[in-house]
């Protein structure tokens, strides 16, 4: 064996590979979640309901998602203030989906505040079909 190197039983081992290639496997498939991510990990995100209001109202947000499963207040809610700011916004599986792509617990809305990012976003969500508001 070599200096530092950390002997994990074969069943951890396992256990732990086959569960990380499940979770990539999920965002490999899908681009938009992997870029989500990517944005996440650069800082060009914002997620919840209170910063991504907060960066669409100062110029900053160059996209808004929204979950699909938010409640209808929350949906009526970006929808009015992204038209108003001239925003793009997008409806997009659910809250869970919009978390774990992040690295964290639910989010019922996020802001990509990168031009770049958003763009890409943007591309794949129109080849997708999704609901564009």
């Amino acid at each position: 064996t070599k200096a530092g190197s950390v002997l994990l039983s074969s069943p951890f081992r396992a256990k732990y590979t086959r569960r990380w290639k499940r979770r990539w496997g999920r965002l490999s498939q899908n681009k938009i979640l992997s870029l989500i991510g990517l944005a996440t990990k650069a800082g060009k995100t914002a997620s919840g309901e209170f910063c991504t209001e907060k960066e669409v109202k100062s110029g900053r947000a160059a996209l808004v998602i929204v979950a699909g499963d938010a409640s209808d207040n929350t949906k009526k809610k970006f929808q009015n203030m992204c038209d108003f700011y001239e925003v793009p916004i997008y409806f997009y599986k659910d809250k869970d989906t919009l978390g774990h792509a992040m690295g964290k617990e639910f989010r019922a809305s996020l802001a990509i505040l990168d031009e770049g990012f958003a763009k890409g976003i943007r591309k794949h969500m129109d080849t997708e079909d999704n609901t564009i508001a």
